[in-house]
């Protein structure tokens, strides 16, 4: 557990990582604040967001839809390995998810299955959301996978957590199937490569 970074440090974190960052207007106080808490925050969450075109991803995570508002997440990841600041604080990305996963990032161990949605996951992870259709036949580029392993590695640097304190949403919430496309073992793997 740790408390949320302050968003000066979250840019620096990623910058230092080597990451490309688009700072999307106000986004250090764009954020979901009154509707809960953020934090003590315990890891970082991988998202695809069905959709294409990076303007118009960036502008629904920004902005959400009637149903949902924004922000959607902390950082929007495009297929061109840019990352997206729309949003720090509370955001409207993991919704509710299994209290036994979290227990499990919490210790660092190995996921169980994810069978419940009865704890508050918008206050207990950093989201990044990635734009791909997640239909499991829209690529994924080399340079966006890239920028997946090093946003999720600079969270992880900066409170000193490993590679298991990152999940993908089909982890944490029945139903989600996200992100599709690659494996969340095989980026958990880069993580721990890229922390060595």
């Amino acid at each position: 557990m740790a408390p949320p970074m302050s968003a000066s440090s979250f840019l620096a974190a990623l910058k230092s990582e080597g990451l490309t960052v688009v700072e999307v207007g106000d986004w250090k106080h764009h954020n979901r604040n009154h509707k809960g808490a953020w934090g003590p925050l315990n890891g970082v969450m991988i998202h695809h967001t069905v959709t294409s075109g990076s303007e118009r991803t960036v502008r629904i995570c920004r902005d959400g839809h009637p149903d949902l508002p924004g922000p959607l997440c902390h950082g929007v990841i495009t297929k061109d390995g840019r990352v997206h600041l729309v949003g720090y604080g509370r955001a409207n990305h993991a919704g509710f998810g299994d209290d036994d996963v979290l227990r499990a990032v919490i210790a660092e161990k190995a996921l169980p299955h994810d069978n419940e949605a009865n704890t508050d996951g918008n206050s207990r992870f950093y989201g990044f959301e990635c734009e791909n259709l997640g239909d499991g036949q829209d690529p994924w580029p080399a340079v966006q996978l890239e920028a997946i392993e090093k946003a999720a590695a600079a969270v992880c640097r900066h409170h000193g957590w490993t590679e298991r304190s990152v999940i993908g949403h089909l982890e944490w919430q029945p139903g989600k199937i996200d992100p599709k496309g690659f494996t969340m073992a095989s980026m958990r793997g880069r993580i721990r490569e890229r922390l060595k």
